[in-house]
């Protein structure tokens, strides 16, 4: 009984060192961690809460966005702070160069509304809930989560808080329609928490019904979504068809960036995650074995550890292929992870 007890145990043991071996060896990215990077107390005063996100501009400046005053507070590409400006409780933002003009596009669900905003805080315009949609009762019954912009100027905005829509307006800010809806299966949400215009693609990934169409457009890009509650990525085309599965089991994806062969993945359950434009996991950084810890916005920063994430909730890459992360904390808590050469 105890030869085949052990017998048991050395083969678990030998397959667990099997897959260990495969995973390390199917990741390309290999990244350390950048203990204090930070400024801990930026102007004098701690972060604060954080329940958003995080972008790079083109000088390298990082934006993190918190629910304070501050708005969305500026550090440079070391880490030290800049300055701070705009709106509060932006939650999942994104920064576009427009006829060599920084913007940053931010979903408000807790004031209801999308902003298009310049560099400086000012607001270029502003969407309010839809109600020719059909989909509200009361304008605080739209509560979106994220934002993007296709390449015609149309506006995609991932209502994941409120109904469980992506909502499609024109470049006149009119409403056009909307598509998903709440549930489990392929095809609806059950939060669509972070959406981004996907460009790397360039080959067909339709099948069914929408395989003609998609061959005859094979080069379009898609909206690569984040269907948190459901733990899965998903590609939808830019008339609100469903794609395909990119990746499924993950840990609550909460947001995601692009940024060249690569889209980075905060899980919100303590990991970041990196994508190649095929969908294969290239790095998975922060990992925290602690299930307590995770999603766990109130964790105190004397249980903290370096290098660890707790509750993932906004990433970016800057160009030298590094990563930035936001967690999703009432004190605020930062992270840079170091590419290795």
């Amino acid at each position: 009984m105890i030869n085949h007890t052990m017998r048991r145990i050395t083969q678990t043991l030998l397959a667990a060192l099997v897959l260990v071996s495969t995973t390390a060896f199917a990741k390309e990215l290999k990244y350390s961690i950048a203990p204090n990077f930070f400024e801990e107390n930026p102007d004098g005063k701690p972060l604060g809460p954080c329940h958003g996100g995080t972008v790079i501009d083109k000088a390298g400046n990082i934006y993190v966005t918190t629910d304070t005053e501050r708005g969305i507070v500026v550090f440079s590409p070391e880490g030290k702070f800049i300055r701070a400006f705009g709106p509060s409780h932006i939650h999942g933002l994104e920064l576009r160069k427009e006829k060599g003009v920084e913007y940053i596009y931010g979903a408000d669900p807790t004031h209801h509304k999308v902003m298009k905003i310049k560099l400086d805080g000012t607001i270029v315009w502003t969407i309010l809930y839809p109600k020719e949609s059909g989909l509200y009762k009361k304008e605080d019954g739209f509560k979106p989560c994220a934002v993007t912009v296709g390449p015609d100027g149309s506006i995609y905005v991932a209502d994941g808080y409120g109904s469980n829509y992506v909502l499609i307006f024109d470049k006149n800010l009119k409403f056009v329609k909307a598509f998903g809806g709440p549930g489990s299966e392929e095809g609806k949400f059950n939060t669509c928490h972070g959406i981004a215009l996907d460009n790397r693609l360039n080959k067909p990934l339709h099948t069914g019904q929408h395989a003609a169409e998609n061959m005859r457009g094979a080069n379009k890009p898609l909206l690569f979504i984040c269907d948190r509650n459901n733990n899965r990525v998903e590609y939808w085309d830019l008339d609100g068809n469903f794609v395909k599965v990119i990746q499924k089991d993950l840990r609550m994806p909460a947001a995601v960036y692009i940024r060249g062969d690569y889209a980075v993945l905060p899980e919100l359950k303590g990991r970041v995650t990196v994508l190649d434009k095929a969908g294969n996991i290239v790095a998975q950084v922060g990992d925290n074995p602690n299930v307590n810890q995770r999603a766990n916005y109130g964790l105190p920063p004397d249980q903290w550890k370096v290098g660890i994430c707790n509750s993932p909730h906004g990433a970016a890459m800057d160009k030298h292929g590094n990563l930035i992360v936001t967690e999703w904390s009432k004190y605020g808590h930062l992270h840079k992870f170091s590419l290795e050469k």
